[in-house]
């Protein structure tokens, strides 16, 4: 684990939604804070590091149908998290050795490991910025997102298991909306977002308790919710499912849907 040396600009006693994924992913690059939070959700719900793991697997299949069926070259992933494998440019660049990626986060750790481990292909472009989803007016006016990404072309807009921890539903459409109107025509929305539509009734108790206290940080969308941040889209086959119905290729195990409480789509801007 890192708690013996904190890299400068990081609070160890804060809990961060990357450090405790990377924890339920089984990785090492986290701090005891990050892993007392993610105990105590995984006591209260015991379904979350399979939900994890269809999150990150629904990443890698959404991401390939862009780079392969939809012909994306270009993709700008926002609350990317720590890297792990098959991280959004390794799995374009396979497809598409020229794909562009521009990954965005806003903890010092994900940026210090982003760049000395994601190195892209000689044809293609990685590129990172330390910045917050909360704030898209910064990332667009970024000096990397116009030097990586070429906003008169296509580009895929990741935003995988990020949404979710706005805890505003209109301010997160509004946000989406805003980053979504400055991509050209042909571009894609490609979301996940935690949901209780599926969590059994005492459970889904607990989890309303948790976030009245304060004790978590994961704000649940229904599928009406959910489906309503891509207005104006074209959504993609088969629509908004849960993370292991969406095109599914065989590789991972039947989950119970109470355990995965994750949705995911994605949508073509006309």
């Amino acid at each position: 684990m890192l708690d013996e040396s904190v890299p400068t600009g990081i609070d160890a006693s804060v809990p961060h939604p990357a450090r405790r994924y990377n924890y339920w992913l089984g990785g090492k690059d986290n701090f005891q804070a990050d892993r007392e939070s993610a105990d105590e959700i995984e006591a209260k719900f015991p379904g979350m590091r399979a939900g994890v793991r269809a999150n990150r697997d629904v990443l890698r299949r959404i991401t390939g149908f862009l780079a392969a069926d939809a012909g994306i070259r270009q993709f700008l992933d926002i609350g990317t998290g720590l890297p792990t494998a098959d991280n959004t440019h390794e799995v374009a660049q396979r497809i598409a050795p020229n794909s562009r990626v521009l990954y965005v986060d806003n903890d010092p750790l994900v940026m210090t490991h982003a760049r000395a481990l994601l190195t892209s292909t000689p044809e293609g472009t990685t590129d990172y910025i330390q910045a917050d989803l909360r704030e898209p007016e910064k990332i667009l006016d970024s000096p990397e997102l116009r030097s990586t990404l070429d906003l008169g072309q296509p580009v895929a807009l990741m935003l995988i298991a990020i949404l979710h921890f706005l805890p505003e539903r209109e301010r997160a459409r509004a946000i989406v909306r805003q980053l979504v109107d400055a991509l050209p025509s042909g571009s894609y929305l490609a979301a996940t977002h935690f949901t209780t539509d599926f969590m059994p009734a005492d459970e889904l108790v607990v989890y309303r308790q948790m976030l009245d206290a304060g004790r978590t940080d994961i704000w649940p969308s229904t599928r009406a919710e959910f489906t309503g941040l891509f207005e104006g889209l074209e959504l993609v086959e088969p629509g908004v499912v849960l993370a292991t119905e969406w095109r599914p290729d065989g590789s991972g195990p039947e989950v119970d849907p109470s355990r995965i409480s994750m949705w995911a789509g994605v949508g073509r801007k006309p």
